[in-house]
């Protein structure tokens, strides 16, 4: 085969971890992963870059890791943007054509959504995303794609994400930092979209939640248009939090818990059933039974979803979604959280994998909720360099050429956490030694103070 591969990067900058990723597309059209590293994230919070250092070594290990696995060489990115500054409005444009002869051109769609980034919006801004939901065509609405008609007015109806600048910048920095550029921005849940979800279920009408580690994404389609978008400010993260907090633990042990022992419903938690802690530095361990533990996820994971169902009746779309919700995003994989969801939201709930579009050796080791976003960057990269027919600077190492840049600046080095080895013991209490009787207390309380009787005098 003549043609040269085409391959496309992406790194996605969460709260929890930043993933690289690289990719190609096979002849069948379907995604094969090359490479994919992740490390640790410590300087983003809630989607937003809050120490450009910290983030820029990550990204860099994560870089030559996977430039390393796949022998894919490359200096330009697409990346993810989330965060709780993203917002979304709808919009109208129009364009009057010289000829309503002459067939709609590709050109002028694209001077359409053009005009839509010149609109006026909020000082310390910027549009991200212009999406066009529909067409019109000399009054004729609902045009899905106006190219080849005949006409003299075109207008349209848009989907327009906005984002802080300063977030964005930041981002951008980052990239640059690592010796990288950015080819485009992509916001993660519209990624997460295309990874996760079927065409019959964005015909149907669909709610995407994505649930990170700082953010929740949200996404709902109908009629296979992207119909609204949000970013609930919170995540895993406070479900961990609150965990450390109710239980007085480590903030490790906290999230070894949620993830080993974890369960969203608390009514089907054992009662019978309890953790051992580690005391911390030599203290003794501490017990958790499992049902306190689900009762205190629970109350916070049904806070999460009650800002996801305000979201999907702000949509306008709730009663017209007949595929109900699918959860992707590391979150997803707490134990019993699609039956609560379901219970919640009173919809049909999946658990989203990103298997949909993939191929290749990789994809079982890929196939996991908490990908959803990188493999999702990748495919949008595939489908702006298609739609605006650019190309991307990746090739394999022996025909790579790097392009000459200034050198970055010295980053500080990311430091591996050392696997921990104080493990968390599951116990099973019986009915004659069930956690703990009278006698046991009061036992423990005479043992503590060795109070006497005596008389008063």
């Amino acid at each position: 085969m003549s043609k040269k591969e085409q391959y496309v990067a992406a790194i996605d900058i969460g709260t929890t971890k930043i993933v690289a990723i690289v990719g190609k597309k096979n002849e069948n059209g379907k995604i094969e992963i090359l490479g994919l590293s992740k490390a640790l994230s410590t300087g983003v919070k809630r989607g937003v870059v809050q120490n450009i250092e910290e983030t820029v070594s990550a990204i860099q290990k994560t870089v030559e890791d996977v430039q390393k696995i796949s022998g894919i060489m490359f200096s330009e990115v697409f990346v993810g943007i989330a965060g709780q500054h993203i917002k979304s409005m709808k919009n109208r444009g129009y364009i009057i054509r010289d000829n309503y002869e002459d067939e709609i051109r590709k050109e002028e769609v694209f001077r359409l959504i053009d005009d839509m980034y010149k609109i006026h919006i909020d000082i310390g801004e910027e549009i991200i995303h212009v999406l066009p939901q529909n067409f019109i065509v000399d009054n004729e609405a609902g045009v899905k794609n106006p190219i080849g008609m005949c006409g003299r007015r075109l207008e349209a109806n848009f989907h327009i994400v906005i984002g802080q600048v300063a977030a964005a910048k930041n981002i951008e920095k980052c990239i640059r930092k690592a010796n990288l550029s950015v080819k485009d921005m992509i916001l993660e849940p519209l990624a997460s979209s295309d990874a996760v979800l079927t065409d019959d279920e964005k015909e149907a009408g669909v709610v995407l939640v994505d649930i990170g580690g700082g953010t929740t994404d949200v996404a709902v389609y109908y009629d296979n248009i992207i119909r609204h978008t949000a970013v609930i400010p919170f995540g895993g993260n406070v479900v961990t939090k609150d965990i450390k907090e109710g239980c007085a633990i480590l903030q490790r042990h906290a999230e070894q818990l949620k993830l080993q022992y974890g369960s969203a419903l608390g009514d089907i938690a054992p009662e019978d059933k309890v953790v051992s802690i580690p005391g911390i530095s030599g203290r003794e361990p501490k017990e958790i039974s499992f049902k306190s533990l689900a009762y205190i996820i629970q109350s916070r994971m049904e806070e999460i979803i009650d800002a996801v169902n305000f979201e999907i009746q702000n949509s306008g779309y709730a009663d017209k979604l007949a595929a109900g919700v699918v959860i992707t995003g590391g979150g997803a994989m707490l134990k019993h959280l699609p039956q609560l969801m379901k219970f919640k939201t009173a919809m049909d709930v999946r658990i989203g994998y990103p298997n949909e579009h993939l191929a290749g050796t990789a994809k079982n080791e890929i196939n996991q909720p908490m990908y959803a976003t990188s493999v999702g960057l990748i495919m949008r990269g595939f489908e702006f360099l298609d739609t605006y027919k650019k190309t991307f600077d990746a090739s394999e190492k022996s025909e790579y050429t790097a392009p000459k840049k200034p050198l970055a600046p010295p980053v500080l080095e990311t430091k591996e956490i050392p696997e921990e080895e104080d493990e968390l013991v599951e116990q099973t209490y019986h009915d004659e030694d069930k956690i703990p009787t009278i006698e046991k207390i009061k036992g423990y309380l005479s043992r503590m103070f060795e109070v006497e009787d005596q008389p008063i005098k």
